[in-house]
């Protein structure tokens, strides 16, 4: 080899200590840096639940009263929330242009979006 090249192997290091390396070293391969987080599913079957009482909450049997606040009112077609609802087909909207698609709509579609609500309503 030609001595310069030599002579700069000699001064430069092996590797250069960059931010990925040293990510590398402080995270070896598998691990991440991002913070893992467990879903409800692999939560409810670490805590064993069949050895706990059956009248201890855990996961699974968390019990809440109803909720106090009125429930929103959310537009059929959009599913934004709805301030308006069409007196003649029942359906909420949220806006003047949501409205003119509803009264285009034929009544069996209209009978479909208040199935979907639960609302089924016998049009006349």
């Amino acid at each position: 080899m030609e001595p310069e090249v030599i002579e700069a192997e000699l001064v430069l290091p092996t590797y250069f200590s960059f931010k990925k390396t040293q990510i590398y070293e402080k995270y070896p391969k598998g691990q991440s840096s991002a913070r893992r987080f467990k879903h409800l599913k692999q939560i409810i079957q670490a805590e064993n639940i069949q050895s706990y009482p059956p009248d201890e909450p855990n996961y699974v049997n968390i019990e809440s009263p109803p909720s106090m606040h009125p429930s929103k009112r959310i537009c059929d077609i959009t599913g934004y929330e709805a301030p308006y609802h069409d007196p003649r087909t029942k359906l909420r909207y949220a806006n003047a242009g949501v409205f003119k698609v509803i009264r285009s709509l034929p009544s069996e579609y209209v009978q479909r979006y208040l199935a979907l609500r639960n609302a089924a309503v016998v049009l006349r």
